[in-house]
């Protein structure tokens, strides 16, 4: 080990001799380069460009105006007006390197996703919309809606659900409406948010005095796809889950109905529940 290293101030050097095997790399012959004639290199054999990239730390595309000489940087600087097709480009690099999570996800966009992502399972024929394929295709369906955006904090400005539904045409939009529907209307009337939180088992909480008189389960996904309903007791809570209602009135509800009608005699608990008039109030009012 040298007691000196007289060379280790200098910024540039010029290596004829080292030695990078190891973990430790040793110079064993340099001389140092002076600023001025490496500027002088740099003026025959040196480059400029324009460097558009996505800095993580920040959250933001980066545009440096780059001086170098093969990979040594010799100056940089901020670039003043990059090309808009760089900085998209890195804008979705960014996105993509986060696996979308510096998208601008609402509750509304994520049940939107989630009925459209139930649409494909139910018809191939309907786009993929789960996280990759929305990822694989920034390009089409976000980017054109991003000019000028250049951070995660910008991004926040997107209305996802809009841009979400934009993917579609119209007549996708029309069948998503008709085949994976918000809300499923029961027989009492009442309009029960459709719960897609599982894409593949689309699900309903409903108490089962408002479900009376429906004889088979209600199927969306063009028929193919049937609810699973989670029945409820007065008191809203769970006592059955199903997706097969015929069965369910034919073998189990009276079981239920002996446990409930004992907790809760007010209640209407009628001997056929086929023919039986729906209710969401304690008894029918007719």
């Amino acid at each position: 080990m040298p007691e000196r290293e007289l060379l280790s101030r200098e910024e540039y050097l010029v290596a004829a001799d080292i030695d990078d095997q190891g973990t430790e790399g040793r110079i064993w012959l340099a001389a140092p380069l002076e600023p001025a004639d490496l500027e002088s290199f740099a003026a025959e054999e040196g480059a400029e460009e324009i460097r558009v990239e996505w800095d993580a730390q920040r959250e933001a595309v980066s545009a440096l105006r780059v001086r170098r000489i093969g990979a040594v940087v010799l100056q940089s600087a901020q670039a003043a007006s990059p090309d808009d097709e760089a900085i998209a480009a890195a804008l979705a690099q960014g996105i993509r390197a986060s696996e979308g999570r510096l998208l601008p996800w609402t509750k509304e966009a994520r049940e939107l996703q989630r009925r459209m992502i139930f649409m494909h399972l139910a018809d191939r024929e309907f786009p993929a919309s789960d996280d990759s394929a929305l990822l694989a295709e920034l390009e089409d369906w976000l980017l054109p809606y991003a000019s000028g955006i250049r951070s995660a904090a910008q991004l926040k400005k997107l209305n996802l659900t809009q841009l979400l539904e934009q993917r579609l045409d119209w007549d996708q939009r029309r069948t998503l409406d008709a085949e994976a529907p918000t809300r499923l209307t029961v027989p009492s009337g009442s309009r029960i948010a459709i719960d897609y939180g599982d894409p593949e088992r689309p699900h309903v909480a409903v108490k089962l005095q408002e479900m009376f008189g429906q004889t088979e389960t209600p199927r969306i996904g063009r028929g193919r796809v049937p609810i699973t309903v989670q029945l409820l007791s007065p008191a809203r809570r769970p006592v059955q889950i199903t997706s097969d209602l015929a069965n369910f009135w034919r073998e189990t509800y009276f079981e239920v109905k002996k446990d409930l009608k004992g907790r809760y005699p007010k209640h209407y608990w009628p001997d056929d529940p086929n023919g039986a008039e729906a209710t969401r109030h304690v008894r029918p009012k007719s």
